[in-house]
C-alpha cells in the first residue's frame, strides 16, 4: 500500500522506473525536455503504431498525447513513411544544404490554406518560428517591446517565458497582469520589454494597448490558449481592429492549432488575417519543423539579395543594406517537408477532417455523459480536434479560470487511466488523430468509467 502511494504505477511500469533511474545519471532529471517529466517517473515508450503506444514493459496504450498534438495521422502512417523514404531515395541524400524544389511546393500549399500567409520562411521548430516572427515584427515596426497574453506559451526562450502559468498571488491585477518570469536565468531586460495582456478581456486589453501603442511592435497570441481555451469571436474581431488602428502587428501562434481546427488553422475559423503566423507540430508529419508566414511586405525584409553577408569573412559589405537576419542549416529540410506535405495531402482528402472532428465531438460528449452520471462537475473545453477535461462548473475563458478546476481529482483519474491503457500526460489536453477508431473511443469511455469507480472505492 505504501509503495503504491509513492508510485501509483509501480506494478505496471517497473522497467520504465529502472530506465528512468539510469537516465538520471547522464541526463539532468532523466528527461530531455522538462515537459516530458511526470511523477514519479515518465513512462518510457518502445514502439508506436496507429493510435497506440507500447512501453518498455509491453503495456499498450491508446495515445491521446500524440507527441503533444503533432501526430494528427497517428504513429507510422504509411503515406508519411513513404514520402520520407521516397524523398531520400530519389534525392540520394538526406539533405542538400541548398535551396530545393519542395521548399516552394510546400510554401505554395501553405499560402493556399492560410488567409494570413503570402510568403513563407522555414525553421526547425515552433519555438524558432515564434522567435523569428517576433524579430520580424520588431524590425518592421522599429518598436522595442512585444505584448503577450497571460497563460499563453510560445516556446521556452527568454522573451516569452513570462506569465505562462504564474501563481495567482504573484500575477497581479486581472485587468493589468504583472510580468512573472517562469524560469531562473531570464534577464530583467525581457521583463521590462514585455507587456502582459488579459486574455478574452477586450476592454482591459484595449486600455493597455492604447496607453502603450508607441512602444509595442506586436502582439503574439495563441488564438486558442494552450490549444483548448478559445478566444471569444468578438474579442478576436475587436483585437484585429485595434491592432490595425494602432500600427501593432498581430502574430498568431498556430503551432498547436494549425491543421487541427481546420486545415488552414484558427484564422479560417475566426475569419482573421494576422500579420504573421507561426506554424509547427503537424506541419512536420512527426519530424522537427517550424514555419513563419505573413504579409509579403513584412516577410520581404528578410530577403538577403543585395544585403550584407555577416557570415562570410572578407565579403564586400560596405554599401549594402541590413536585411533581417534569419538562418539555420536545417531550415527547409527536404525529408521533413516531404513528410509534412504528405500529411497535409491526407488531411485535404474528402471526409478526413470531417471524420476527425466528428469523432472528437463523439468522444467529448461521451465523456461528459459519463462524468454527469457520476455527479462529477466536468466539461470538455476545446475546438477542433483538441480538447481538455476540466473538472469545474462555470465558463473557462482564460488562465485564471483554470483555478476553478479540481486538478487533484483529475490527476488521480489520469493515473488510473494509465493503468487501464489510456495515455496522456496527467492533466494534459487530449489530441485526436485521424486513425483513432470508434473502438478506441468506446474503450476510452469505458476506461474513464472504470477509473472513476476505482477512485471512489
Amino acid at each position: 500500500m505504501h509503495q503504491n502511494k509513492l508510485n501509483p504505477l509501480s506494478r505496471h511500469t517497473k522497467n520504465s522506473a529502472a530506465l528512468f533511474e539510469k537516465a538520471k545519471k547522464v541526463i539532468p532529471g532523466g528527461v530531455t525536455a522538462n515537459i516530458k517529466y511526470m511523477a514519479p517517473h515518465p513512462i518510457m515508450m518502445e514502439k508506436g503504431h496507429g493510435s497506440r503506444l507500447i512501453d518498455v514493459d509491453a503495456n499498450e496504450y491508446i495515445d491521446y498525447l500524440l507527441c503533444y498534438g503533432a501526430l494528427i495521422l497517428g504513429h507510422g502512417h504509411s503515406r508519411v513513411y513513404e514520402a520520407a523514404m521516397n524523398q531520400m531515395k530519389k534525392a540520394g541524400t538526406t539533405i542538400f544544404g541548398t535551396p530545393h524544389r519542395l521548399e516552394t511546393v510546400l510554401a505554395e500549399k501553405l499560402i493556399s490554406l492560410f488567409p494570413g500567409i503570402e510568403m513563407v520562411r522555414y525553421t526547425n521548430s515552433g519555438l524558432e518560428a515564434t522567435l523569428l516572427a517576433i524579430r520580424t515584427a520588431a524590425a518592421y515596426t522599429g518598436k522595442p517591446k512585444i505584448a503577450k497574453f497571460e497563460g499563453h506559451y510560445h516556446g521556452g526562450y527568454d522573451q516569452v517565458l513570462l506569465s505562462v502559468n504564474p501563481e495567482i498571488d504573484m500575477a497581479g491585477d486581472e485587468t493589468e497582469p504583472d510580468v512573472v518570469p517562469e524560469s531562473p536565468g531570464i534577464p530583467d531586460y525581457y521583463r521590462k520589454n514585455t507587456v502582459i495582456l488579459p486574455f478574452n478581456d477586450i476592454d482591459a486589453t484595449e486600455t493597455i494597448l492604447r496607453n502603450r501603442a508607441h512602444e509595442i511592435s506586436a502582439i503574439i497570441m495563441e488564438p486558442v490558449q494552450g490549444g483548448f481555451i478559445p478566444a471569444d469571436e468578438i474579442f478576436m474581431t475587436k483585437l484585429r481592429e485595434i491592432t490595425e488602428e494602432l500600427g501593432i502587428l498581430l502574430i498568431f501562434d498556430e503551432v498547436k492549432t494549425g491543421f487541427r481546427l481546420t486545415v488552414g488553422g484558427a484564422q479560417n475559423l475566426y475569419h482573421i488575417k494576422p500579420d504573421l503566423t507561426a506554424l509547427g507540430k503537424v506541419l512536420g508529419g512527426g519530424f522537427p519543423v517550424g514555419a513563419v508566414g505573413g504579409k509579403k511586405e513584412i516577410m520581404e525584409i528578410s530577403a538577403p539579395d543585395g544585403g550584407r553577408d555577416i557570415l562570410t569573412a572578407g565579403a564586400e559589405n560596405g554599401s549594402k543594406k541590413d536585411p533581417l537576419f534569419h538562418s539555420g542549416t536545417y531550415n527547409g529540410h527536404p525529408t521533413v517537408l516531404a513528410s509534412g506535405l504528405a500529411t497535409i495531402e491526407v488531411l485535404e482528402e474528402e471526409g478526413t477532417m470531417e471524420a476527425l472532428l466528428a469523432d472528437t465531438a463523439l468522444l467529448r460528449s461521451g465523456l461528459e455523459d459519463i462524468y454527469k452520471c457520476h455527479d462529477i462537475p466536468m466539461q470538455t473545453v476545446g475546438k477542433g480536434s483538441i480538447f481538455n477535461i476540466i473538472l469545474a462548473e462555470g465558463s473557462i475563458r482564460n488562465y485564471r479560470d483554470m483555478a476553478k478546476a479540481n486538478s487533484t481529482l483529475r490527476s488521480k483519474i489520469d493515473y488510473e487511466l494509465l493503468k487501464l491503457g489510456i495515455y496522456t500526460k496527467p492533466l494534459n489536453r487530449y489530441s485526436m488523430s485521424a486513425v483513432h477508431s470508434r473502438e478506441d473511443i468506446e474503450r476510452t469511455l469505458d476506461a474513464h468509467d472504470k477509473a472513476i469507480k476505482i477512485i471512489r472505492k
